[in-house]
C-alpha cells in the first residue's frame, strides 16, 4: 500500500515544502494539496519546490477542477513540470467544491468533467486534443505521463470514474462505504471494456495518532462537514432513501444548516457541530497506532491501493513520523 500526505497551501510554502520533505522522509510516496486559488496559495508553484527538494515524491491536487483554470493551462503546467523533474505528477480532480463555490459559481457538470479528463491527459502526454472546437497541441512534450485520478461519491461520478480515470480518490476511510464504492468503479471499468485492477483507488482522510480520541474528534471533525457538502449535493440530486446512494453516507446530514468556505478545512470550523462522533469515527482514523493500521489493512483487503493522509490538525509532524515509524511498515 502506497501512502500520501495531504496538506493545504498555507503560507508560508516552505513549510508545506518541508513537512512533504518530512513525508518522503517517513516512506510517503505521495504529496497532494488542496486547490482553491481564493482560499490558499497557488498549488502549482509549490509544487515545483517540492519536486526540487525531494527524490522520488509525486505530486498533485487532491483535486483541482475543469473550471478554474482553462484545459490547455492545467495540461501546460503539469507537462512542464514533468519535463523538469521526470513524471513525478499526478492530476486529481473532481467538479469543484471550495474552489467553484467561493468565487460564486456552480460546481462543474459531470459531462465537461469527463472531457476535461480526456483533453488534460491527451495535451500533457503529447496528443492532439480538441478544446472548445479548436484542436490543440503542445509541440514540446516528450515522453509524458499524467494519470488523472478521479474524485466521486455519488452513482453517476463513480461510474464516470470507471470509464474514464487512471485512479479513484474517495474522500472518506469508512469500510463499508469503500466496498460500495469501490464496486460501482470496478464495475463500470468492466462494463467500459477496461480492467478494473488497472484503476488505482485511493482513500483520503485525517488521520490522528493518540489515546485522547475526544481532542482527536474535534481535530477531524471539519471532514465530515467537508464531505457534508458533497453529500448535500447528492441528497439535492437523488433524493433521501433513494437507493442509489447508501443511507450510511447521507443520513447524518440531516442536521447540517449551511456553510461558510471561510473556515474550509479548518479544525476550528464552526459549521461541523452538526457532525456526530461516530461520523468522525468512520470517516476518520483516530486513536493508538495499532486501530489504524487494523483500519488500514481492512481498507487493503478491499482493494484499495494508496493511503492519503489528511494532516490539518495539531499534530502533523507527530502523525507523519508515528506513520513512517510504524504504520506503513506494518502495511508494507
Amino acid at each position: 500500500m502506497d501512502f500520501g500526505l495531504v496538506l493545504q497551501t498555507d503560507p508560508p510554502a516552505s513549510t508545506v515544502v518541508g513537512l512533504m520533505r518530512r513525508a518522503e522522509r517517513n516512506g510517503f510516496r505521495y504529496g497532494w494539496t488542496f486547490d482553491s486559488a481564493v482560499l490558499w496559495q497557488e498549488p502549482f508553484v509549490i509544487y515545483s519546490r517540492i519536486l526540487e527538494h525531494t527524490r522520488q515524491m509525486r505530486v498533485g491536487p487532491m483535486v483541482t477542477n475543469p473550471g478554474t483554470r482553462t484545459w490547455e493551462v492545467t495540461a501546460s503546467t503539469f507537462a512542464t513540470l514533468n519535463e523538469m523533474y521526470g513524471n513525478r505528477t499526478v492530476c486529481g480532480i473532481g467538479r469543484g467544491d471550495s474552489a467553484m463555490r467561493v468565487a460564486g459559481r456552480r460546481p462543474n457538470t459531470l459531462a465537461r468533467l469527463g472531457e476535461a479528463i480526456d483533453v488534460i491527459r491527451d495535451l500533457a502526454e503529447g496528443r492532439e486534443a480538441e478544446v472548445d472546437g479548436q484542436p490543440l497541441k503542445l509541440p514540446w512534450v516528450r515522453d509524458g505521463r499524467l494519470p488523472v485520478w478521479m474524485a466521486a461519491y455519488g452513482p453517476k461520478a463513480l461510474a464516470l470514474a470507471g470509464q474514464k480515470a487512471d485512479g479513484f480518490i474517495l474522500q472518506l476511510a469508512d469500510p463499508f462505504l469503500t466496498e460500495w464504492m469501490v464496486k460501482a468503479v470496478r464495475t463500470a471499468a468492466v462494463e467500459a471494456g477496461r480492467d478494473p485492477a488497472a484503476v488505482t483507488i485511493c482513500v483520503a482522510a485525517p488521520a490522528y495518532v493518540g489515546d485522547d480520541l475526544a481532542h482527536a474528534r474535534e481535530q477531524c471533525r471539519w471532514f465530515g462537514g467537508m464531505v457534508g457538502n458533497h453529500v448535500a449535493d447528492l441528497v439535492a440530486r437523488y433524493g433521501e432513501h433513494s437507493g442509489l446512494v447508501p443511507d450510511a453516507l447521507t443520513d447524518y446530514i440531516k442536521a447540517r444548516q449551511g456553510y461558510d468556505y471561510s473556515h474550509h478545512g479548518r479544525t476550528d470550523n464552526p459549521d461541523t457541530a452538526f457532525v456526530p462522533d461516530e461520523i468522525v469515527d468512520r470517516f476518520c482514523l483516530l486513536g493508538p497506532v495499532e486501530a489504524h493500521i487494523e483500519k488500514l489493512k481492512a481498507l487493503r483487503a478491499l482493494g484499495v491501493d494508496q493511503f492519503a493522509l489528511y494532516a490539518m490538525h495539531d499534530a502533523r509532524e507527530t502523525v507523519i513520523d508515528a506513520y513512517g515509524e510504524r504504520v506503513i511498515p506494518a502495511l508494507n
